[in-house]
């Protein structure tokens, strides 16, 4: 979902397969080349397409940015990381586990809230989004987009550091 709605906002070629492990497009960013991959696998096991793609065009390690749903965080919320472990996170365990255990890449995650009581993880993954949810969702993936932009041209810098600060207390009353 992050994906689709970041290849609106770019200037970019039409989505080719590749290998049939995922789907990308190239574009820019100004001037910046872009290539964006959407694995076609189970997120469980994404790295099996981000790891033979980066190695294929060679791309640095900290020129990936992997864009992710997180659980850790309310919907909408995002959160903008320069590298980090893993989490609960199997998606994020398969990548790390096929670019060789490494961990320094840029990562966005995207909240989608946590479930309630006894839910299982399994059902509230499962399960469509609230007409709420989906209003937040929407509104980060707004702020995704020139987050990603933002890092793009200016990298790792306090204007991020604002914008995660920002996006630790975007739902809190006061």
């Amino acid at each position: 979902m992050s994906l689709d709605f970041a290849s609106f906002r770019l200037e970019h070629n039409k989505a080719d397969d590749y290998s049939g492990l995922c789907m990308i497009s190239t574009g820019a960013i100004e001037e910046v080349p872009i290539l964006l991959a959407k694995p076609q696998t189970y997120m469980n096991f994404s790295g099996k397409s981000v790891g033979p793609l980066a190695a294929h065009y060679q791309v640095p390690l900290g020129h990936i940015l992997l864009i992710y749903d997180e659980i850790a965080l309310p919907s909408g919320v995002l959160r903008l990381q320069p590298k980090g472990g893993r989490g609960y996170h199997n998606g994020v365990k398969s990548v790390m586990g096929h670019l060789d255990g490494r961990r320094n890449f840029p990562r966005l995650s995207i909240g989608i809230g946590n479930p309630l009581g006894n839910m299982e993880m399994k059902a509230f993954l499962l399960q469509k989004f609230s007409p709420s949810e989906w209003k937040q969702i929407d509104e980060g993936l707004e702020q995704q987009s020139e987050a990603v932009r933002t890092l793009v041209l200016n990298g790792f810098n306090q204007g991020i550091s604002r914008f995660n600060l920002v996006q630790k207390y975007k739902f809190h009353k006061v």
